[in-house]
């Protein structure tokens, strides 16, 4: 096998940062989510689910974090990003799915 210069989730996780590329994704959507003209009442639910995150016990015990709310939510965020026509956010969103997903 050749050794290539882009990480292969396949084989392995090494050198894919998914979890720091996934709270730059939240950074970018919370631009978004935080307007109070561009949220609704799904994105708030969204929100708790993103606090929840640092709160463990709020969860029964079942870790959620950034990238699984992304992988779980991946075509409502791309809608959102595709409506505000967001292309920063797209591009990092189409690498976190082709390489954490």
């Amino acid at each position: 096998m050749q050794p290539t210069s882009k990480p292969d989730r396949y084989v392995s996780f090494v050198g894919i940062d998914g979890d720091s590329n996934a709270q730059k994704l939240v950074v970018l959507l919370r631009h978004h989510i935080d307007d109070p003209a561009k949220t609704n009442r799904f994105w708030e639910l969204f929100k708790g689910k993103l606090e929840r995150i640092t709160q463990p016990a709020e969860s029964s015990g079942f870790s959620q974090d950034e990238l699984y709310l992304i992988h779980a939510y991946i075509n409502n965020i791309r809608e959102l990003f595709e409506l505000y026509d967001d292309q920063a956010a797209l591009t990092l969103l189409d690498q976190i799915e082709a390489e954490s997903c």
